[in-house]
């Protein structure tokens, strides 16, 4: 038996549709197993804080080990994982194709799933995740700004906190009347000649997202005037729903299903019209890349999406080494602090975000690879903020001590929760908003 693996991580589908997938017995066996595994190696203690509830766990029982845990305390470790996936890609010797096969995210989503089957997600954390009925009311004008304002209201936050669940001080997102559909109306991709370049075809749809579309319109807008000043023609898919991750983070797996129904159609009809595909947020990029993958592994369209989507500053990259990146810079932009997402680690494309902007002269980037503990919504819940901004702390700490003149995230979620601690020198957090300003455009 080998300690640990050399080979890269593989990982298997996940058999949603399997009647077995929902066993509670056999899953709890599949728990007590991998958790038996964790307690002997308790390598990933420092992620996050499904780890050290499982620790204490083992350590607090009659025999020490895995065995003295009761079966029913195991929710309380699959409570804590927002399945960032780090413990699988960085940290976990023992993934496939070790022969233990240990994929913890994949367990605890099966275990969310389970929850969810049974009825046990609680009401408002199933409200929180739907983003199309939160966009949908939030981008209503007059609607949005009274939301905006009573997000605001101290005493509006403590009732907030009874009925949803929501932590009095965590920060949620502005919502806009004003979306980013709405402000691109109307506007025509660039009349450029359209360039091939290595994996890329020079034209792009952006997957405008729930998120980028009314809480950041800015930073969609942000991406357009980039590509387009690179001779990127852009434009926005004519119809989509959330790429459907909040939803798999709470093991609504039907509803995932449900947003695919009506985006992989769109994608694949633009694919196949010869454009490329990119999001704006971290989240949505991986749900298309691995995650959807992972439930469709016979599905010819998901497939052909998951070759055609890129990160944004992935595909620059992609640009750049073909000579067709523009460099003409006409700002510095100082010390940049560049907080890493774990769902664009997870994506295996290396620091592109990084290498971009560090060729804007007059600019120094500094690398945080460690989570910020947000993840949508464990870091706004009530039962779990604290435990969020304890993760955060050291994040926080080491970007205060660096004393930037910019904190920048590819996730706006991750953003917001590190700079909202620091006193910053500039109001930008998103990576592509940088870069628009280093243009000068």
């Amino acid at each position: 038996m080998r300690e640990g693996s050399l080979e890269a991580p593989t990982r298997h589908a996940l058999d949603w549709k399997n009647p077995e997938f929902y066993n509670e017995e056999k899953l709890l066996e599949e728990m007590e197993r991998i958790f038996d595994i964790c307690h002997g190696c308790r390598r990933c203690v420092s992620l996050c804080d499904a780890y050290p509830t499982l620790f204490d766990l083992v350590d607090g029982s009659a025999t020490f080990e895995v065995d003295g845990v009761a079966k029913e305390d195991y929710w309380k470790v699959v409570d804590q994982c927002y399945m960032c996936d780090l413990c699988y890609q960085t940290k976990c010797p023992y993934v496939p194709p070790h022969e233990w096969n240990v994929d913890f995210p994949h367990v605890m989503l099966r275990a969310k799933a389970v929850q969810f089957k049974k009825g046990e997600r609680k009401l408002s954390h199933k409200l929180i995740s739907n983003t199309r009925i939160q966009g949908s009311i939030g981008s209503l004008p007059v609607v949005g700004s009274l939301i905006n304002a009573s997000n605001r209201n101290k005493g509006v936050r403590k009732v907030m906190e009874k009925v949803m669940d929501l932590h009095p001080d965590a920060h949620l997102p502005e919502f806009h009347s004003k979306t980013l559909r709405r402000r691109d109306r109307g506007r025509k991709p660039a009349a450029v000649e359209v360039k091939p370049a290595g994996p890329t075809s020079g034209k792009v749809v952006l997957f405008a997202t729930c998120y980028c579309n009314v809480n950041t319109p800015d930073i969609g807008q942000d991406l357009i005037r980039v590509f387009e000043h690179n001779g990127i023609p852009v434009r926005l898919t004519e119809k989509e729903q959330c790429c459907g991750m909040p939803k798999l983070e709470q093991g609504d797996l039907d509803t995932v299903d449900k947003y695919r129904r009506t985006n992989i159609p769109e994608l694949v009809r633009l694919v196949d019209e010869g454009w490329d595909i990119v999001a704006a947020i971290p989240s949505c990029v991986l749900m298309f890349k691995q995650e959807l993958p992972l439930m469709y592994p016979d599905d010819p369209d998901v497939q052909k999406v998951k070759k055609a989507i890129f990160d944004p500053f992935e595909y620059l990259v992609h640009r750049h080494k073909a000579g067709l990146l523009n460099t003409d810079f006409k700002q510095p932009l100082g010390k940049v602090v560049w907080q890493v997402p774990c769902h664009q680690r997870v994506q295996n494309i290396g620091p592109k975000t990084r290498d971009i902007l560090a060729m804007v002269p007059g600019t120094e980037v500094e690398m945080i690879e460690r989570c910020s503990g947000h993840d949508g919504t464990y870091g706004v819940r009530a039962g779990t903020y604290a435990k969020s901004q304890k993760i955060a702390q050291p994040v926080i700490n080491r970007a205060r001590k660096m004393e930037p003149d910019y904190l920048v995230s590819d996730c706006p979620m991750a953003a917001d929760q590190i700079a909202n601690n620091l006193e910053l020198k500039h109001r930008e957090r998103n990576p592509l908003s940088l870069l628009r300003k280093a243009y000068g455009i």
